[in-house]
């Protein structure tokens, strides 16, 4: 009996070659599914991440125009790809389990990188370095450091807003996040943080950096002036915004017109941007020349480490061991969490010792953005004393997205500015225990108030937001449980009494509701 053979010609093996890394490439993605429809979201509906859409594409051009210096360079150390994977996945399960996309994130584009690394060996990558570190701008960053960066620089753009209304003659305040420009104040909102001038402008620096092909310190002085250029622009559109208002009426701050406002000036902060690149010098930019044609000719003959990349060891077991973590992530996504019993906060005591409370409903949009499973939000009055306002969000798992919200990122909003924050003992009842929690005093114009918050997971109480995360992925990989709370108490600081007034009432407070918060947020 005869059997008939068909050769295999290079093209033929390097068809093959590609389909089965762009199988693997599309496991990759199915793994990490959640995250990538995560951010997909963001860039659909957070314009400070819209940008996002178009890293990939720019991405791939850089990388298809070093293709042939890529295939000049041997095919080494393909093995260090497992390492790649094996580190990959344990991101992947610290962020499942610590309820952080971002890790998610970094974990699947490390993946990437061990896949190319697979491909074309560990030279190959550097020869890619840029184009791969390019890919990390394109994820979100992690919500409690986004929302910390634009408080902060909702107050820098707040006063940059006033000074340019001082400089052209409007009287103006600013207090926190609100400029008062007397019949009529104009919040600076998130949106209006720089957030959505700053983080593309950055990307778009790198990228002209990188194109830039000059010494080391003009492309970090090109990636450095972003910076300045976005905050000052962002200054000057809320400066504008705020004239428009002061001579049109409050109407000219929204609907279209401030909408063009926002393209033109990010049109103009990019000008700028490429006025540095012009000053720094414009011989070397945007070089990306195509090999001549004698080295064209001399790559058209494929060779077999380019061809056979695919059938070599490493590359193969690199295949198995994606198999092996697109298997082990779907076990982990099926894995159950323990709900301790708890009772509902509509069944929280409204009398607590001497303290008699008043409860109300959250409105929908905070319930929106939340995204918590329980709350309460009560006033609390004593005797003879201010009142202190109980706020508490109960989450019975806490998954990527959907956590405990930190309140010093969003005690700045409504015109709110933080004078002090550092960290409380609170004597226990038997004077033997303390608690720690922290402590911020907040101001808007005249008024102060002294807030206390921590969170409370298990039997804990925890004030620092890293923490959180750090025992949150400890009690889901040993207790198989992610429920948690934030406690926030807060009370006005009257004009005749002082912190320490404020202090004495809140620690009070604080040992009278701390036994009875074990039934609602169980140990």
């Amino acid at each position: 009996m005869t059997q008939s053979l068909v050769a295999r010609t290079p093209a033929d093996s390097v068809r093959m070659g590609w389909g089965t890394t762009v199988a693997l490439l599309i496991l990759i993605c199915v793994t990490y599914a959640d995250s990538l429809q995560y951010m997909l979201h963001i860039w659909m509906s957070d314009e400070n991440y819209g940008h996002g859409m178009f890293v990939p594409v720019i991405a791939t051009v850089l990388i298809w125009n070093r293709r042939h210096t890529v295939a000049d360079v041997p095919v080494t150390h393909q093995w260090w790809s497992l390492g790649l994977l094996t580190f990959a996945a344990a991101l992947f399960v610290a962020g499942l389990l610590s309820a952080l996309y971002i890790l998610q994130l970094l974990s699947w584009w490390l993946s990437i990188v061990a896949l190319v690394t697979a491909m074309i060996g560990l030279s190959g990558v550097v020869s890619l370095m840029f184009p791969l570190l390019f890919l990390l701008t394109m994820l979100p960053l992690p919500q409690f450091v986004s929302q910390g960066l634009a408080n902060q620089l909702q107050l820098i753009s707040s006063s940059l807003g006033v000074g340019c209304l001082q400089l052209v003659g409007i009287t103006a305040f600013r207090e926190g996040n609100v400029i008062d420009l007397g019949p009529i104040q104009l919040q600076v909102v998130e949106a209006c943080s720089g957030l959505r001038y700053l983080i593309p402008l950055i990307t778009l620096a790198l990228l002209f950096a990188y194109l830039f092909n000059r010494t080391w310190w003009k492309r970090a002085l090109i990636c450095l002036s972003s910076i300045p250029i976005a905050i000052a622009l962002n200054g000057f559109r809320i400066g504008l915004v705020g004239v428009l208002v002061e001579y049109f009426g409050a109407e000219a701050a929204d609907g279209a017109l401030h909408f063009v406002e926002g393209w033109m000036l990010f049109v103009a902060s990019v000008g700028l941007l490429s006025l540095v690149v012009w000053l720094l010098g414009t011989r070397s930019f945007l070089e990306l020349s195509e090999p001549s044609i004698h080295s064209l000719a001399a790559r058209s003959t494929v060779s077999s480490s380019t061809t056979l990349w695919w059938r070599t060891v490493p590359f193969i077991a690199f295949a198995i061991a994606v198999i092996a973590l697109s298997i082990a992530a779907t076990r982990i996504h099926a894995r159950t969490e323990i709900e301790a019993p708890r009772d509902m906060f509509t069944q929280f005591p409204l009398q607590i010792d001497h303290w008699r409370g008043v409860s109300f409903p959250l409105e929908k949009a905070y319930l929106d953005s939340l995204r918590l499973d329980d709350y309460i939000l009560a006033e609390y009055q004593g005797p003879a004393t201010q009142p202190v306002t109980l706020y508490s969000a109960f989450y019975r798992s806490q998954k990527a997205g959907q956590s405990t919200h930190s309140p010093a990122t969003c005690i700045p909003g409504g015109g709110w500015e933080i004078q002090s924050h550092t960290q409380h003992q609170i004597p226990a009842s038997n004077d033997q225990s303390t608690m720690t929690v922290n402590r911020v005093v907040i101001q808007k114009d005249t008024h102060k108030q002294l807030v206390y918050y921590w969170f409370k997971q298990r039997h804990r109480h925890i004030t620092n937001e890293f923490s959180v995360k750090g025992w949150l992925f400890w009690d889901s990989l040993v207790a198989h449980r992610t429920d948690g709370a934030l406690i926030r108490l807060s009370s006005v600081i009257a004009q005749d009494e002082g912190e320490a007034i404020a202090d004495s009432r809140l620690e009070q407070f604080t040992r009278s509701l701390e036994p009875i918060l074990v039934t609602f947020v169980p140990n």
